[in-house]
């Protein structure tokens, strides 16, 4: 006679761990889904718009060791008889490659709109020879795809205010799943890991079991990377997160370098048509290798708040930002007042400026740009192959007594 084998029944902590990973995962799996497929659809926006926009990217001006490029003011006003936009020119961003065009920005954020498109009436660029002022083309980013995406990603195309809220929070709550699903991982023994690492389904043939397979085995390889892209997320949408990241990594250190006591002294009298090209051959000479900068015009616009001094942020690599420098310039004399590079920065300074690129997988180029990919569209996966396993399991037949 054999002796019969009881299944052990799961510990308290396990069974409510599972209700707490069913219950969050109905209620926000549709959420999740479209925070994690939007997120993998705008990981390679920068690599897609470098091939897209090649043709403007470079301006393919000739012999240019012999020419100098217009003054900045000189370029504005060439951009502006051309492109004809109602708004005055927020920015430029300045490349220190020579052969590659430089980038006017109209930027306008209203602050009474209640959703994207209301919030931002106008969002566009325009690449520019800066050897003749010619446009070469512009696009509008407000509508272009991969902004669209990305502030879906951000807030659903809700209220900047609150809509970041909106997908913080369930980002919180996939954070508790992520949690509760590696407690529910979490083989038994011996015997039960050998099978929860990879697929096996050489002798396999229900959907449901390798559906089954899916939601856990890919679930267990992501969770690590899914963590820190969620914790690298709600950094946008919880001010505490944001201080929590900096304390922790500055070794305790409360308060954040602040620099607005370093204002601008000189008379209005001494500004003049070329102040911002003495700022900009400033920045030129003192970082001949970096990527680029990008320059305020100085003009008035709809979210106007009152700047104490004139800051510059120098990028240093094409494909990242963590790796940057600020420098703070008398907007009326253009001269040179303090300057913050890498080496100047405490680490919870440089964890802070590494966030977007931890968030969007630049960090370390193409490598973990393909990482923070696969891991999206395995998020996305987890909510439509949970579903599966908790509709299969709703659909069982009840056994028919003999």
């Amino acid at each position: 006679m054999k002796k019969k084998h009881h299944k052990k029944k799961p510990s308290f902590f396990k069974k409510w761990s599972a209700k707490l990973h069913l219950w969050f995962g109905l209620g926000i799996g549709f959420l999740i889904f479209i925070i994690s497929i939007t997120g993998a659809l705008y990981v390679f926006k920068d690599e897609i718009e470098n091939i897209t926009r090649k043709d403007v990217i470079y301006h393919n001006e000739q012999h240019i060791a012999q020419k100098q490029v217009l003054p900045i003011r000189v370029l504005e006003k060439s951009v502006d008889e051309q492109v004809k936009e109602k708004y005055p020119i927020h920015w430029v961003n300045i490349p220190i490659d020579k052969k590659m065009s430089y980038q006017f920005y109209w930027y306008e954020h209203n602050k009474d709109g209640w959703n994207y498109f209301d919030e931002f009436p106008i969002y566009k660029v325009a690449y520019v020879n800066p050897y003749n002022g010619k446009v070469l083309r512009t696009y509008d980013e407000k509508n272009g795809f991969f902004q669209i995406v990305k502030m879906i990603h951000w807030s659903y195309l809700l209220k900047q205010d609150w809509g970041t809220y909106v997908v913080g929070i369930p980002v919180i709550i996939f954070i508790i799943m992520l949690i509760s699903g590696i407690v529910l991982w979490w083989p038994k023994n011996k015997a039960a890991r050998k099978q929860r690492f990879s697929f096996k389904w050489k002798n396999i043939k229900n959907w449901k079991r390798k559906n089954y397979d899916l939601h856990n085995v890919l679930g267990f390889y992501a969770s690590i990377f899914a963590l820190i892209f969620s914790i690298t997320g709600l950094f946008y949408a919880f001010f505490i997160v944001q201080s929590a990241i900096y304390v922790i990594f500055s070794g305790g250190e409360t308060k954040y370098p602040d620099f607005s006591a370093i204002k601008t002294k000189a008379p209005i009298e001494l500004r003049t048509e070329g102040t911002l090209d003495k700022i900009i051959n400033t920045v030129q000479q003192k970082y001949p290798d970096s990527f680029g900068f990008a320059i305020d015009l100085g003009h008035e616009h709809m979210d106007d708040h009152e700047h104490p001094n004139f800051e510059v942020y120098v990028k240093y690599l094409s494909y990242s930002y963590h790796k940057s420098s600020s420098l703070i310039f008398d907007e009326n004399s253009g001269e040179l007042l303090h300057t913050h590079d890498p080496k100047d920065k405490n680490f919870g300074e440089k964890a802070v400026g590494a966030n977007y690129d931890i968030h969007v997988g630049s960090i370390l180029g193409l490598p973990t740009k393909i990482i923070a990919f696969i891991v999206s569209l395995i998020c996305a996966s987890l909510p439509v192959t949970g579903f599966l396993i908790w509709w299969g399991r709703r659909k069982k037949k009840p056994v028919k007594a003999v």
